[in-house]
């Protein structure tokens, strides 16, 4: 009875946390699929991953890589930009091993 007991316990757990629902939703999916993937299991990972709610945080930073992103790609822009005209001012190298 006590292993009845823990596995109905372990079972309202999976309830309350959504994980039978989650379940049971790819299962369906899979059983309705009209050509059954080759592995089930290939299935089964990709559909719980795209099921997993999405972190609000990752956003945030994938918005702060995109805005990081643009402002190297100013800052290479203003390096090269200056370096051609630091080259204006300084003399060609041949003349200063010649002073």
């Amino acid at each position: 009875q006590a292993a009845d007991s823990k596995r109905e316990q372990f079972r309202q757990y999976l309830e309350k946390s959504g994980v039978l629902d989650v379940l049971t939703r790819v299962l369906v999916a899979l059983y309705e699929e009209p050509e059954k993937p080759s592995s089930a299991l290939d299935f089964l990972k990709q559909h719980l991953g795209a099921s997993a709610p999405e972190n609000p945080e990752l956003d945030v930073l994938r918005l702060e890589l995109a805005e990081m992103k643009e402002k190297y790609e100013a800052v290479l822009e203003e390096n090269k930009n200056l370096k051609t005209k630091l080259a204006q001012y300084e003399p060609p190298q041949d003349e200063k091993h010649g002073e």
